[in-house]
């Protein structure tokens, strides 16, 4: 029977199996960098940017429901 010897970089720590070496990576994270950047580059729509805004804000609670703690 054959023995599988793990593959070993110069520091003598094994290989993971289907991990992408760093230029890969650069590459990946590069091409993901262009393909998203036009999407960063459209900004937030008025709409969204007017939710969010709203949502911010502290809610204003008024008359005898500002006692109510939702336990019914």
């Amino acid at each position: 029977m054959k023995e599988v010897k793990s593959q070993a970089n110069p520091l003598g720590v094994p290989k993971k199996q289907g991990a992408l070496n760093a230029e890969i990576q650069a590459r990946i994270g590069h091409q993901l960098r262009a393909m998203y950047d036009d999407v960063v580059r459209q900004g937030v729509p008025d709409r969204f940017a007017d939710m969010i805004r709203k949502l911010d804000q502290p809610e204003v609670q008024g008359g005898d429901d500002s006692k109510n703690d939702g336990r019914d």
